[in-house]
């Protein structure tokens, strides 16, 4: 129950205007914070969320396959310029924003991440890096603004923290595939 209050209290604040306007002014901070905080609201709440339903996760995600499809494809569509704009302009889509990150996103990361044999991670892992890097070559070499919201400064700083992001997951995949944990217990 602590759990799901913290990620309540956390998506609350997160939707509240001032909040939400000071964390959608800056695009790096509106991709790389703002967003990742909303998943991470409803992977505290997902907890509770099982435990009430616990027969609608195991009939449709047995083994964690159809929860990460379903994250990714989240992950995949607001990642998207386009997207991030109608965010911004669009009510609907703020709205859906609030929704679907907590919910469709963060809920089932949850219930899939432990179900995930660790080859499942890793893929999962190497495939976000892939497109954290093409996104971040997308945002860093355009030369037209992508983001009409945003200035082109801002989105090249965007793609700079894409390929920073990107950076940090092969280091952890190179330390998951050199290191032995087992030799440390």
């Amino acid at each position: 129950m602590n759990q799901f209050l913290i990620g309540f209290v956390l998506l609350v604040v997160l939707m509240l205007p001032p909040v939400a306007n000071v964390m959608e002014s800056v695009m790096i901070i509106h991709m790389h914070m703002q967003m990742p905080l909303l998943v991470i609201s409803g992977f505290f709440m997902a907890r509770l969320i099982q435990k009430k339903i616990p027969s609608f996760f195991e009939k449709y995600n047995e083994n964690g396959v159809p929860g990460i499809l379903l994250f990714t494809i989240i992950m995949l569509y607001w990642m998207l310029p386009r997207t991030m704009d109608e965010a911004l302009t669009v009510q609907s889509v703020e709205l859906f924003k609030f929704i679907s990150l907590p919910f469709l996103a963060g809920v089932p990361l949850r219930d899939s991440w432990s179900k995930l044999s660790n080859t499942g991670k890793n893929a999962l892992i190497i495939f976000f890096t892939i497109i954290f890097i093409v996104m971040g070559w997308l945002y860093v070499q355009a030369n037209a603004q992508l983001c009409n919201n945003y200035l082109v400064i801002d989105q090249i700083i965007l793609g700079w923290g894409f390929i920073t992001m990107a950076i940090c997951m092969v280091i952890y995949l190179i330390y998951v595939f050199l290191v032995d944990p087992s030799q440390y217990e």
